[in-house]
């Protein structure tokens, strides 16, 4: 005989999957974490197989508990879908969603637009390079990303908030910080600076060094756009990095590069059949509303 798991095993596993942890998915459940556990080892008991795998710092999905969570999580969202629908919410109180970034801007102006106009609205931002980022839309393990050139998917909803270049940034007090426009093979004798593997801006770079048979004296990897920027700053090299990616600085020159003209489009993406969540919906709105203003 067929046993079906319950609805509450089912919700308990999507939101520890959701949350990567036992407490913070009582939190969002707003139930005991004793419950959220019973449900989840009730659901591995039915199924004969662990859905996590316990860390210290959280939990993991095993490979089993990530096949049912591509499931469950797009169950989960429906049901959010029909409450709201029910209920007609006439107002956005509370909530938690997920956000994540392969830059600081355009991410950044926008998550604070949003906090000021929803302020009971919890928000966790991370910054990943932009493999990562597509990798984790995929497998719905956040609600939206703000990233560069995302991948084409009917999966996915996405929305164009701006078109940008690739510059070349530098210390304000560096001898070629007032040139008008610099070629690739003006930097070869200084220290290129790039974001991590994975990243979109590396993969163009390297494609334009080999393009122009370019030799750099030295070529330095850090994680995020952030510790470029800090690179940079404490005099380290030139970094390659989309016009107007990090906030603004005076001890910071960015020079359009000759062999980098071409646009690329810094967009919002979301999973299709999130995009009409309430909260999804208001952030959309905040984005447009900023992108009209011209704000980032």
């Amino acid at each position: 005989m067929n046993v079906r798991p319950s609805p509450y095993q089912i919700t308990a596993f999507t939101y520890v999957a959701r949350e990567r942890s036992f407490s913070r998915a009582a939190q969002q459940l707003n139930v005991t974490q004793s419950s959220v556990t019973q449900h989840v080892a009730k659901l591995e008991k039915t199924m004969g197989t662990l859905l996590f795998v316990r860390r210290r710092d959280g939990v993991e999905l095993t490979r089993a508990g990530n096949e049912l969570f591509q499931i469950t999580e797009r169950l989960t969202t429906l049901d959010q879908l029909v409450t709201e629908k029910v209920n007609d919410y006439g107002a956005l109180t509370d909530g938690h969603i997920r956000i994540i970034a392969n830059a600081p801007r355009p991410a950044m102006p926008i998550i604070a637009r949003y906090g000021e106009l929803f302020p009971k609205v919890n928000i966790d931002f991370t910054l990943y390079d932009w493999a990562s980022s597509m990798s984790l839309l995929a497998d719905r393990k956040v609600d939206i990303a703000i990233v560069t050139e995302p991948q084409e998917s009917k999966a996915l909803f996405t929305r164009e908030l701006r078109r940008t270049v690739y510059m070349a940034h530098m210390r304000h007090d560096h001898p070629l910080a007032q040139a008008e426009k610099l070629s690739l093979s003006q930097l070869q004798s200084d220290t290129l600076i790039l974001p991590e593997d994975g990243s979109l801006t590396q993969k163009i770079a390297r494609r334009k060094i080999e393009k122009y048979g370019l030799d750099f004296y030295r070529i330095i990897q850090t994680t995020t756009f952030p510790m470029v920027k800090e690179a940079i700053l404490h005099g380290l090299g030139i970094g390659l990095l989309l016009e107007n990616s990090l906030h603004p600085s005076e001890k910071l020159s960015a020079v359009p590069i000759i062999e980098m003209p071409e646009e690329y489009r810094d967009c919002i993406a979301v999973p299709s059949d999130k995009q009409d969540l309430k909260l999804i919906r208001s952030f959309l709105d905040v984005a447009v509303e900023a992108k009209a203003e011209q704000s980032f």
